[in-house]
């Protein structure tokens, strides 16, 4: 391993610090556990993704937009349906048999 893969203490104590920060930012407008906190922040980090399920009104919504806030990053909302389809959202490659080969079609242009 390079020595530039190894993140030095001092950089992971920062980047900690860092995250603690957003999360005491987050905390003062959704009232929730830290942990509840702490884990879309380490999805978005991870570059992964989070399904927050809960009841109606328990601030899911506001989760979301305030970590994008917070990261002045942009934020968009989905209500699904019963007859919604991953595709319809994330978009598919669909084989071209003239072409022969995959084509990316997004599902803003369906």
């Amino acid at each position: 391993m390079s020595e530039a893969a190894v993140l030095r203490p001092s950089r992971a104590l920062a980047a900690a610090d860092v995250a603690e920060r957003i999360v005491a930012s987050l905390a003062t407008v959704v009232h929730a556990p830290a942990e509840t906190l702490r884990l879309p922040l380490l999805c978005l980090l991870a570059q992964g993704h989070v399904l927050v399920e809960d009841v109606p009104g328990v601030g899911k919504t506001v989760l979301a937009k305030t970590l994008a806030r917070t990261l002045d990053l942009g934020f968009s909302r989905l209500q699904f349906t019963p007859d919604l389809l991953p595709s319809d959202v994330t978009s598919v490659n669909v084989y071209d048999q003239q072409a022969a080969r995959f084509r990316f079609r997004s599902s803003a242009h369906s």
